[in-house]
Formats: structure tokens, sequence, C-alpha cells
């Protein structure tokens, strides 16, 4: 097979965000109650998808089957959280890539790490850990770490270390990333070379969508060497199509947004 003279990056890569989670149904329910915990059993990491979030990615399986998205992923990389996992499962599936492409796990894609924030909402982190709410608020979410957990700029480094491994092994190829939504936004971070107030903007716009489409082009004239260029962000078309319902919710545990 010809690959484009791409010497560093991939000819193609997709960013998805997992589809709708039992997590992010727990969440709503906890936080239209006004609870200070959500209601989930179990470590995060082996929260599942819902039944709608399973419908959602057979429906971004099958509109990239349909050639919707000018191409099939050759590479598939996912999150080792289950929700990813079955999200990356089912879009195989459903013809979204070849029926014997491996799903290669990769940890530095997990879900940002809450800490002693985990299992809370906003309003259990201000009744439960005041100090950790106040810096929060000082420090901005980009850069607080809560004990035992991350900051943003903790995942951004770890997903440094992750577009290292994906130029230096999928260099030409058309990749796809399935994780979660600070990834997604971390990962446009480094992309674009952004800066803190620069996501943080796209983050207060919109929450990235379940199985929300974000792409990538490699364009030799960007750049010196060429670069990836954003053609889509939160591409909802694919779960639209399948007349599954769009959700956009904050991931489950703390809020992604705030």
């Amino acid at each position: 097979m010809t690959r484009p003279n791409a010497d560093h990056w991939p000819a193609t890569l997709w960013i998805v965000r997992h589809g709708q989670s039992a997590g992010n149904v727990a969440r709503d329910a906890a936080d239209a109650a006004g609870l200070e915990r959500i209601a989930i059993d179990g470590r995060d990491v082996d929260v599942p998808l819902s039944a709608l979030g399973s419908e959602q990615a057979r429906g971004l399986g099958q509109w990239f089957a349909r050639g919707a998205a000018d191409g099939r992923p050759e590479v598939m990389l996912s999150s080792p959280y289950v929700r990813a996992l079955q999200t990356a499962k089912l879009f195989r599936e459903a013809g979204g890539c070849d029926a014997d492409e491996p799903i290669c796990l990769d940890e530095r894609l997990r879900e940002k790490e809450f800490g002693i924030l985990d299992g809370l909402t906003h309003a259990g982190i201000a009744a439960e850990f005041p100090d950790q709410s106040h810096f929060r608020e000082v420090l901005g979410k980009f850069y607080h770490r809560p004990p035992g957990g991350e900051s943003w700029a903790d995942v951004i480094l770890r997903l440094r270390s992750l577009m290292d491994t994906v130029s230096l092994h999928y260099s030409g190829m058309r990749v796809m990333i399935v994780a979660h939504q600070v990834v997604v936004l971390c990962l446009r971070y480094i992309i674009e070379t952004l800066d803190e107030a620069e996501i943080l903007d796209i983050d207060r716009a919109a929450d990235v969508a379940n199985c929300g489409v974000t792409e990538y082009r490699f364009d030799h004239s960007h750049g010196r060497k060429g670069g990836l260029v954003l053609v889509r962000y939160n591409e909802t078309a694919p779960v639209e199509e399948s007349a599954a319902p769009v959700t956009s919710a904050p991931d489950p545990i703390v809020a992604a947004r705030g």
C-alpha cells in the first residue's frame, strides 16, 4: 500500500468519545436530585455503556461503514475503561473497521483520575471537601490536582507520550482513538498547540458529545514539516443518522466542565 509522504503523523486521526455510559446517567440523576454522591457501584474503570450508549456506538460504526468518514481506521486505540472498550468493539462489529482489526488498549488514554473527589457531585465536593472546592476555584480546572488525582496538565503529560507513540508507529496510517471527554480536549490542546485559555474556551462552549467525532488530516503545507489539521470537531452526524438521541453529559464522577 502506498502511504502519503508523512514521516511523523498519521494520514488521518479520529478521536472519539465513548458512548453514553451508565455513569453519565447516574450523574444526571444525582444532579437532578441534588445528591452529593453519584450512585455507582465499583470502580469508575468498570462502568459500562448504557443501552443508549451501545446504540450510539453501533451508529458510529455504521456511519464509517457507509463511507461517510471518507475512509475507515486501520489502527484502533482505546482507553482500557470498559465504556471506551465497549464502544470500540461495537464500532468494529458494525463495520466501522475490519472485523479482525485488533483494539489496542493504552492506559495513557484512561479517564482523568479524580482522587478523593471520585464519586462526588459538585454539591458533594462543596460539602465534603470545601478546601478542594476553593483550590479548584483559585487554581482553575486546568491546574487543580485533587489529592490522589490528576489535573488537566497531568493528563496532557501522559498524552504527549501517547502522541509520540502514534507518530513513531502509525505514520501515514488511518488511526482512531476511543477515549473520554477530557482526553479529547487535551489532545486538541497538544495537536493544535493551544494555551490554557483557548482550550477552556472550547470546553465551556459545549460538552463533547457521546460518540462525537473529532478528525485531523495530515497536510504537507501545514508548518515547516507538515502537520495535522482539524477537519471537524464534535461531529454528531453518526449518532443523528442512526436515529439514536445525541447526548453530551459531562463524564461521570465529577463534571468535566465547571
